[in-house]
């Protein structure tokens, strides 16, 4: 049994940790999909816009903005620059509903930082477009127990690294929560800090993890079960 004694301040992820995210992303990648099927297989499709994703994080960053952008480019290149200014439209469509989407927060999030916010200090740590984290935070009505709130590029050590130094956070007092092994649990051991994985249903493959070392962290089935451990 893992000792949580240590521990001074608790970061948890947002998206997929706290409410539902990813599954909205491949509604849309799906519904790009059918789009294209009148210029390419749904398959080659989904491979293509996958490959379009992950050359323009460099470029756009995480999030829904950056999403639309890549369908952009990819379904301009699959229709051989011919693209029907219909499924333009649409695409742009999928890319602000996808922003007016309603904040669902996934199972007993709101007891955990109740509990958990009345005994650590608690940060909210987040990638992705910072117009629209704002936005569902607001909507989440999670806010109050939250002592800081950082929307970060990337999740990578360097990044933890700088925001705890700027935080006066000791690694070693620092417990980081997610949902993302990439993101939100690997980075934050080789800081020297501890995490608790809590899987969502769905992963997106940048996100995914070949062979991580198990023993070096806890994974939980529901973020509640945090509140036994503290």
């Amino acid at each position: 049994m893992r000792s949580y004694s240590k521990i001074e301040v608790i970061g948890f992820d947002a998206d997929d940790t706290l409410w539902v995210n990813e599954t909205f992303f491949r509604d849309a990648e799906d519904e790009f999909c059918t789009l294209m099927v009148g210029y390419e297989t749904e398959n080659k499709a989904r491979q293509e816009l996958i490959k379009y994703e992950m050359q323009n994080l460099a470029i756009y960053g995480y999030g829904i903005k950056g999403f639309v952008l890549s369908m952009m480019e990819c379904a301009l290149e699959l229709s051989n620059q011919n693209l029907n200014p219909e499924v333009s439209r649409r695409i742009l469509e999928i890319g602000k509903e996808m922003l007016h989407k309603p904040v669902d927060l996934l199972d007993g999030v709101r007891e955990t930082l109740e509990a958990v916010s009345k005994k650590h200090r608690v940060l909210l740590l987040t990638k992705g477009d910072l117009l629209d984290q704002e936005r569902k935070l607001e909507k989440s009505g999670l806010s109050e127990f939250f002592h800081h709130v950082e929307v970060l590029s990337n999740k990578l050590p360097k990044n933890y690294k700088e925001l705890l130094d700027h935080l006066s956070v000791d690694p070693a007092t620092f417990l980081m929560i997610g949902n993302s092994l990439k993101s939100d649990i690997l980075p934050v051991l080789e800081l020297g800090g501890m995490a608790i994985h809590v899987p969502f249903h769905t992963t997106w493959d940048h996100e995914k993890v070949e062979n991580p070392p198990t023993d070096k962290y806890q994974t939980l089935s529901r973020l509640d079960q945090v509140i036994n451990l503290l």
